[in-house]
């Protein structure tokens, strides 16, 4: 099996993709790293079956979704009685980002 190289105008491509400078990174074991990504691709591609993945999901026709249509929501006295965590119109709710997480 013969090994695709990169050529040099896909590695200044890549390059500016990632906005690194050719000056910035060690161009030769770049283009090493990338010819080993395109080395396990190969390798990927040689157990794909040409299956669609997408056909494991179940398909929804646009005709059995939902209508768009509106309907009246709660109102704000029914919203208070749910709990007594409601303040200026918004639910208190406990800090979840910072100490312990």
């Amino acid at each position: 099996m013969e090994k695709k190289k990169i050529d040099e105008e896909t590695l200044e491509a890549l390059l500016y993709l990632s906005r690194l400078s050719p000056e910035s990174a060690n161009l030769q074991v770049l283009r090493d790293q990338v010819d080993q990504i395109v080395t396990y691709f190969e390798v990927l591609s040689e157990y794909d079956e040409g299956e669609n993945p997408y056909d494991a999901y179940p398909s929804t026709r646009a005709e059995s979704l939902r209508g768009d249509d509106t309907v009246p929501g709660l109102e704000m006295a029914n919203v208070k009685r749910i709990t007594g965590e409601f303040t200026d119109g918004y639910f208190r709710v406990p800090k979840v980002l910072g100490e312990g997480v």
